[in-house]
């Protein structure tokens, strides 16, 4: 028997992959570009966000107005894209394979997708940024029979994105949370998306195929679709009475509570602890309040009886609820922040790229010898 050496590893976990200056989770917070999360939840958009990881630095007000403007001219979708957007939409498919699809079709349009000139690059990661949010919209409103809503100029991603999705434009405590939310979902580090996106990225793959990739990755359930299971989850529950026996009844059959715990976070996702605290307002105003106790006292005790504390994903599905959007929604709203994170990995992948080649231990047999065919 072949003895498995003490560096292999399943999932990769602790393993250095490469080095990155965007995003990292150090001590109890996760940072960008050397920022707090906390700190940029509290005093920057979402747009000045993307502007930080692409370029290194926060933007002054000249700078910010001109990338703004530059993804506002890209927001809007060509008349036959629209069309094509329609057919997927009535496809019976998971709603990310839609967005996959949607966005492999999206390069397809781009005739110098193959052209991976740095200026040509940030050129697509511009428009696929500032489009993905009404793609999104678009695939949600076909599916529900409703006319998709155009982008309205000078208003943020997260006020057109809401008012594209709900057919009715957001208050200004709607969009600072939604806006909030984009935020908290920009970039995580070196996650199976971001790491996907990189992978294809060291092949010299093109910019387009770099982000179906990373859309692949996160469509999956135990990365992207997590809140989506949450909702499903509080709605088994029912009422806050039922929450302890739900909580027990987890634990002796030790079940996964979804939403709770973390690989990297070992003291709490701070993105959790933020919304939990911007979310109970809005989740008041839709009736949900109800829903948001039960969080908070499925935290607290998990915490006491096990230790584990909440992701970022335990409480976004209730937020997103709140803000009027449909449990399908919920992972390609992911996307609409991530994306930007996503290229950022893959801008700082191509700048100084190596293919990624690791090695498998082989466990399998050796030394067999053919039969004959009929032999065997």
């Amino acid at each position: 028997m072949l003895q498995i050496p003490e560096t292999a590893n399943k999932g990769l976990e602790n393993i250095i992959a490469c080095t990155s200056e965007i995003s990292t989770i150090h001590d109890v917070t996760l940072i960008y570009r050397g920022y707090t999360i906390e700190d940029l939840a509290a005093h920057c958009g979402f747009e000045e966000t993307v502007y930080l990881l692409w370029n290194g630095e926060l933007p002054n007000a000249e700078q910010l107005a001109k990338f703004k403007s530059e993804l506002e001219a890209q927001t809007s979708l060509p008349g036959d894209y629209i069309q094509a957007l329609e057919t997927i939409a009535k496809t019976n498919a998971h709603s990310m394979a839609k967005l996959r699809t949607a966005v492999s079709y999206f390069g397809l349009l781009d005739s110098s997708s193959e052209d991976l000139s740095p200026p040509n690059l940030r050129k697509k990661a511009t428009r696929t940024t500032a489009a993905l949010g009404t793609i999104v919209a678009t695939i949600s409103r076909f599916e529900q029979g409703l006319k998709p809503v155009t982008p309205t100029p000078g208003k943020t991603i997260a006020w057109n994105f809401l008012n594209m999705i709900c057919g009715k434009a957001p208050n200004e405590e709607e969009e600072k949370l939604f806006d909030t939310a984009l935020v908290l979902h920009a970039d995580h580090e070196l996650n199976a998306s971001a790491f996907t996106a990189r992978v294809v990225a060291s092949t010299q793959s093109d910019y387009y195929s770099d982000i179906t990739g990373a859309l692949c990755s996160l469509k999956g359930p135990l990365h992207g679709g997590a809140n989506e299971q949450v909702m499903l989850m509080l709605k088994d529950i029912g009422s806050f009475a039922n929450v302890d026996a739900f909580i027990d009844d987890a634990l002796n059959a030790k079940k996964k509570v979804m939403g709770i715990g973390h690989r990297v976070y070992k003291h709490g996702d701070p993105r959790a602890k933020i919304l939990r605290e911007l979310s109970l307002k809005t989740c008041k105003k839709a009736g949900l309040e109800d829903f948001h106790r039960i969080l908070v006292h499925i935290q607290e005790q998990m915490e006491a009886k096990r230790g584990l504390m909440p992701n970022v994903d335990f409480y976004s599905g209730l937020v997103y609820t709140a803000l009027g959007l449909r449990p399908r929604d919920f992972t390609p709203v992911f996307a609409v922040s991530r994306v930007s994170g996503w290229t950022a990995q893959v801008f700082e992948q191509y700048s100084n790229n190596r293919i990624y080649r690791p090695r498998a231990f082989y466990t399998g047999q050796i030394e067999k010898k053919i039969k004959p065919l009929a032999n065997r």
